[in-house]
This record gives structure tokens, C-alpha cells and sequence, in this order.
């Protein structure tokens, strides 16, 4: 019977819940969350992608930054440039802001897309070429 008298007030606790975005990347489920794009199960810890939609707040989740950067086109997504994107270093799997992040090409990525992140330049080996986010979702979206 005492429970029946606190059902009112989980209601309004949770009608009052804070709805702000979330701060860094959400949890990962490694191989059990899937893909948004190609559906297929994320299990590449170092080269996995997130992105929050700041309207809704909901977190959608990419093997490859390639799958994020065309399902963001051939969903005709308009916020992507005020999302909060989030995506995994590939030297130590940490996540890390997409937008702020340096790329290489060539390298070996669950859709074959072939850009890794990276935290630091200094990381980086000196003969390969770097690119900013901007250019690597340019490249990928021609």
C-alpha cells in the first residue's frame, strides 16, 4: 500500500528529469550496439563514431566514419553541423572530439574507408598526410 502512495512522486521526478545533451560520448555495447547505417555490429574499438542530435538528443552510433558521413547525406540530416560527434582514437580507443581530431587515410577501417582518428598530431607518423574533419567528410561524401 505504501508503494501505491510513492507512485505519484516517481511521476513527477520523472516529468522533471534533465533532457540537456549529454557531455562526451555514450556508453558503447561493443558488439551488441549496430551501426545506424549499415547495421552491422560495432566491434572495432578504435575506429568507431557517435554522433547526438541536439534536437532530440538521441545518440546514433557508426563502425566507420564513412557510414556516419553518408548516412548523414542520404538522410538529408540538417543538424549535423550542430551536433556533438564523437569518435575513437586510433592508437588508444579513447573517445575523442570528432570535429577537433586529426585523420590519416589508408589505413584499414570496418567499411574500408580508411580514416582513423587521432588525438595529437605528434602521434601521427611523419609520411603520412593529416586532415582535419572537414576534409575527411568532404572526401567521403563526393
Amino acid at each position: 500500500m505504501r508503494y501505491l502512495l510513492l507512485l505519484p512522486f516517481m511521476f513527477i521526478f520523472l516529468a522533471c528529469q534533465d533532457k540537456t545533451r549529454i557531455k562526451g560520448a555514450s556508453e558503447m555495447h561493443w558488439d551488441r550496439d549496430m551501426c545506424s547505417r549499415c547495421v552491422m555490429v560495432i566491434s572495432d574499438r578504435k575506429n568507431s563514431i557517435q554522433v547526438q542530435d541536439p534536437t532530440s538528443n538521441k545518440v546514433y552510433k557508426f563502425d566507420d566514419i564513412g557510414c556516419m558521413v553518408l548516412w548523414t547525406e542520404e538522410s538529408k540530416i540538417k543538424w549535423i553541423d550542430r551536433a556533438d560527434i564523437w569518435i575513437t582514437d586510433v592508437q588508444t580507443g579513447e573517445w575523442i572530439d570528432a570535429r577537433s581530431a586529426f585523420y590519416t587515410s589508408g589505413n584499414v577501417t570496418p567499411m574500408a574507408f580508411g580514416y582513423s582518428a587521432y588525438k595529437s598530431k605528434e602521434n601521427i607518423d611523419k609520411n603520412k598526410d593529416i586532415s582535419n574533419f572537414s576534409e575527411v567528410y568532404k572526401q567521403i561524401k563526393k
